[in-house]
């Protein structure tokens, strides 16, 4: 996993490094340099790099130096003059390139925002909110002018960066709310500066794994898989669900339905109990998934049915706190699976990191928020999933997530470890399906199959 740290705390480490910090320095706008040249940035290109008074500014001036060295047409505006004692230095060292007062947007193949790394406080300078307009390409160092970087927020204006050029580790400025929409592709670079505690951590292919079956394994033994719900009106999305289930690997899957016949008639390929019978046979089921399509009124007899479940996923019509509170009775282990409006009828509370990490310590679940990104904690550190996009903003997405969850904690892997990699493979599965057609949850629960091992 890629650890996750607050712009803080590395300002904190940053201020604690003994090192040599104008060679630091020159790495940093060596590496933004080099970003701009894979974009294209060559002899004749213009640039207009935006120079800030702090080291933010410095490594514009560095990258400004080495651009020129390749043959382009640099243009420094600065802000104001370079305060810190290496922003002076690299500004000495780029003597011969222009710089002009940041004042008027002028044309440019390429700009670099080298003005604050998005550390500025207190509104913005006219100056800089008229280079907001440009449609030509933004280089941002650090971060894009304008986006808070240690929330992602954005209080009046940022630049739209087609890429960031950050250093040593992701910061939670790029992954949360706005700040993958300003930063555009992020480019983390090892200057030296390492360290800091993660606030965060980014899921990776490699946290999202998917268990072999054994050879000996039969279809009971497979990971068996119980999806409860499909009331009136609502059907679809339990049907869904365990179509889902099964396509991603689980061996058996039940959906125990008040709309029996129609489960059957639509999904031949699933088991349809009755609530009574699936209660009677719940033990031969590794996970239950309760509340695709489950309406309030069919919610009682679903209650007294995972207060004796042993590993449960509420999702849907299961989110509510009398469902978790009959799930607690019997001890179960418990991932539920909100978007924030669900999170926030279920916690009481907004959606938030410190939020969602508190309501799964204090109420001893794993949770995953559903949202860009998708949010798991158990409690501990919470794992950002960026693969899913917009793509994903379909009704009956969320049943196939949920699906998805269910067979692979039937085949093996933890809770936690099963909402990550569920998460992951969803969102993978949806941006593949994307390119060939749209979205739709149908076409995705036949898709996911080749995401499943």
């Amino acid at each position: 996993m890629r650890p996750v740290v607050t712009a803080e705390e590395y300002r904190r480490v940053d201020r604690a490094y003994t090192g040599d910090l104008g060679a630091a320095m020159d790495r940093a706008g060596h590496a933004v340099a080099g970003v701009a040249a894979r974009h294209g940035v060559g002899y004749g290109n213009r640039v207009a790099v935006l120079a800030g008074p702090g080291n933010n500014g410095g490594d514009g001036y560095v990258a400004a130096r080495y651009l020129a060295a390749r043959g382009a047409a640099v243009t420094v505006h600065s802000l104001a003059p370079p305060k810190t004692r290496e922003a002076r230095a690299a500004a000495a060292k780029a003597g011969g390139i222009m710089v002009v007062p940041l004042d008027g947007v002028t044309d440019a193949d390429i700009v670099v925002d080298a003005l604050f790394g998005g550390g500025v406080r207190g509104g913005l300078p006219n100056e800089v909110l008229d280079w907001m307009h440009t449609d030509t390409p933004v280089i941002a160092v650090d971060f894009p002018t304008g986006l808070d970087p240690d929330t992602g927020a954005v209080e009046e204006r940022a630049f739209h960066a087609t890429e960031t050029v950050t250093f040593s580790t992701l910061k939670t400025g790029h992954v949360l709310k706005s700040g993958p929409d300003h930063c555009g592709n992020v480019t983390v670079v090892d200057i030296g500066i390492n360290g800091g505690d993660p606030s965060l951590y980014l899921a990776e292919e490699t946290d999202a794994p998917r268990p072999a079956r054994k050879r000996t394994a039969h279809k009971w033994a497979a990971g068996s898989v119980l999806i409860v719900g499909g009331s009136t009106g609502m059907v679809g999305a339990s049907i869904l669900a365990g179509r889902s289930a099964l396509h991603f690997g689980a061996g058996t899957v039940v959906v125990a339905s008040p709309q029996l016949d129609l489960v059957q008639r639509a999904a031949p390929e699933l088991l349809a109990y009755t609530l009574d019978r699936a209660l009677e046979s719940l033990d031969r089921f590794d996970v239950v998934v309760a509340g695709p399509g489950l309406a309030d009124s069919d919610s009682g007899p679903v209650r007294d049915l995972v207060a004796k479940a042993g590993r449960i996923v509420l999702d849907a019509g299961g989110l509510t706190p009398l469902t978790l509170e009959a799930a607690n009775q019997g001890e179960a282990e418990v991932v539920v699976t909100p978007h924030d409006a669900e999170f926030a009828r279920l916690a009481g509370v907004d959606a938030g990191v410190f939020s969602i990490r508190s309501y799964a310590m204090r109420s001893g679940v794993t949770v995953l928020r559903k949202g860009s990104p998708t949010m798991v904690t158990d409690g501990d550190l919470p794992v950002l999933v960026t693969s899913g996009g917009p793509e994903l903003a379909s009704i009956g997405t969320g049943d196939v997530l949920s699906g998805m969850l269910g067979a692979l904690w039937a085949r093996g892997l933890d809770p936690t470890g099963a909402a990550i990699s569920a998460a992951y493979w969803h969102g993978v599965a949806g941006a593949s399906l994307a390119e060939r057609q749209a979205v739709t949850a149908d076409a995705l629960a036949d898709h996911i199959s080749s995401y499943a091992w």
